[in-house]
């Protein structure tokens, strides 16, 4: 059966569960049990393009991100991740992000193409304390496969973001060269996904979903659909950042989180709806429309398909809507810009799951 289904902005607690039925990198060995004893259940926090960029965009303090993880803490998970663009110069803010790599709860980083912005990628991996872009890690009886979005190809050669170069390669060739996935990698995501123990979780910056996502998103959905086929439930949840938008989508049986960002959306039309000072403050003021809070998910999945998203409500900052800058109140592929992260909850049910 393939299954399309898509779930805007409608909120699934409270409302019932639905049921579906469906037919070269590091590792990081962390199998076992953590948070509150979970073996074969994970919960964890998700957020995605908090932007940590001061002087730049609205929210520039660590606060903003001690909030998402105070959340986490609260919550008792067993881990937390971001989707990408956590800071623009990772090798200059090293203090914003020692804080979260020491964080009480282990965390983890997906690299996103502003992660690259401000220091070559080997400084941003060095950061992050990563030997790839690319690991995967097994934890609560998961298996969460960090894939990496941010490659150019140009001259006939695939090549790492870095220092901004993807900028010049995206004027002078265009978007279907970036958010690539080079083969070497596809090739190391179907033996990870195919060697897996556990089922899986996979997270990018980049959508694999989204018409406007990244352009090897068939390549990669073609494994993922492969993997289910030979191993029923193998891959259950995907998850993206970049796009600053909040939408989920079932898709061949397996459930993709477009997850919003943690800040804003990015416009691309200036407006003048935000004081002056506020222009003054930040220097893409003009460009954003941003939130009052910072916004992420809780999720939990267990081994009998449940998923459950705890996601969070939040305001525009000052009240002000794209429509009252003079904006479109749309992101692409036609995704409303709201500054909430929905929650739901549903089974996914997988007969003969191995």
């Amino acid at each position: 059966m393939n299954q399309q289904t898509e779930i805007g902005r409608r909120k699934f607690l409270g409302a019932g569960a639905a049921t579906l039925f469906a037919a070269g990198a590091p590792a990081f060995a962390e199998v076992g049990k953590s948070g509150a004893n979970r073996a074969d259940e994970v919960k964890f926090c998700a957020f995605a393009d908090i932007h940590y960029y001061p002087k730049h965009f609205p929210h520039d303090t660590r606060e903003w991100l001690e909030r998402v993880l105070a959340r986490a803490e609260k919550e008792n998970v067993d881990l937390v991740i971001h989707m990408g663009d956590f800071t623009h110069k990772p090798d200059t803010f090293k203090d914003y992000v020692d804080f979260y790599n020491d964080f009480r709860i282990k965390t983890y980083h997906t690299i996103g193409n502003h992660d690259d912005d401000g220091n070559s990628h080997e400084a941003t991996l060095a950061a992050y304390r990563l030997e790839c872009g690319h690991y995967f890690f097994d934890r609560c009886g998961f298996r969460f496969i960090v894939t990496d979005t941010n490659h150019c190809f140009a001259d006939g050669r695939f090549f790492h973001y870095s220092d901004s170069n993807y900028y010049a390669i995206h004027r002078k060739i265009g978007g279907s060269s970036i958010s690539r996935v080079p083969p070497e990698q596809l090739e190391w995501l179907k033996a990870t996904i195919e060697s897996s123990p556990y089922p899986c979780i996979v997270t990018s910056h980049a959508s694999y979903e989204r018409e406007d996502g990244s352009p090897d998103r068939a390549a990669v959905r073609k494994i993922f659909n492969d993997a289910n086929a030979k191993h029923p439930g193998r891959v259950r949840l995907v998850i993206n950042g970049h796009h600053h938008c909040d939408f989920v989508r079932i898709l061949d049986n397996i459930v993709y989180l477009d997850l919003n960002s943690a800040s804003y959306d990015w416009m691309a039309k200036t407006h003048t709806a935000y004081p002056e000072e506020d222009v003054k403050r930040w220097k893409h003021a003009r460009h954003v429309i941003a939130w009052n809070d910072p916004v992420n998910a809780i999720i939990t999945i267990n081994r009998n398909g449940h998923l459950k998203v705890e996601g969070q409500q939040s305001e525009f900052y000052l009240g002000i809507t794209p429509k009252m800058a003079g904006l479109s109140p749309v992101n692409g592929q036609g995704r409303l810009v709201t500054p909430n992260i929905q929650s739901f909850e549903m089974t996914v049910a997988y007969p003969n799951a191995v």
